[in-house]
């Protein structure tokens, strides 16, 4: 009768133990904890800056100077509140000279997450829990992965999308349908 216990319980063991490493093994790859622990900063420059030319010199001097190159144009911006995690920061919705459009995060400092993507959204943003889970209910263009949880940030527009259809801008994580934060764009 014993053998037949331990027969019975070695592969009742090995089956708990290798549920066990599975289960641990999952929910690292699923929740990423050591990514609380790691800061990515990205420093990207203003894109679409012009340096203004050098005044000219010599027989040219007395030619009207032409019209300066403008650089980027802000059409709305807003500063980042917190949501599911801590978040500050800055977004400014800019036309480049070249009329195209980019979404910038200025001085961004959130938590790093498993899978968080920059959105442009159509939807209101609201404080607290409450604004944890809108972005996702009406429309939006995902601008790609964040690059990095704290720093200077550029997002290029597609060229289809009319940003003046959208009203704010989300740090979402995709992998749990939640808002680390969110900036709400007023017109300039």
């Amino acid at each position: 009768m014993e053998r037949v216990r331990r027969a019975l319980s070695r592969p009742v063991g090995v089956v708990a133990l290798v549920l066990t490493v599975m289960v641990v093994g999952a929910g690292l790859y699923w929740f990423q904890p050591w990514k609380l622990w790691q800061n990515e900063t990205v420093d990207e420059a203003l894109p679409g800056a012009v340096e203004a030319p050098a005044a000219p010199t010599g027989p040219a001097a007395s030619t009207p100077p032409s019209p300066r190159p403008t650089g980027p144009t802000t059409l709305a911006d807003g500063k980042l509140i917190s949501h599911e995690h801590t978040t500050s920061g800055s977004v400014r919705l800019l036309r480049l000279p070249d009329g195209s459009h980019t979404v910038r995060l200025e001085n961004l400092d959130t938590s790093n997450g498993p899978d968080l993507h920059v959105w442009l959204t159509d939807a209101p943003v609201k404080e607290g829990k409450a604004g944890w889970h809108v972005f996702d209910d009406g429309e939006y263009v995902n601008l790609g992965k964040l690059k990095g949880n704290k720093g200077d940030q550029n997002y290029t527009l597609p060229a289809d999308v009319d940003p003046a259809r959208f009203t704010s801008v989300s740090i979402w994580c995709d992998r749990f349908d939640v808002s680390f934060g969110a900036a709400e764009l007023g017109r300039t």
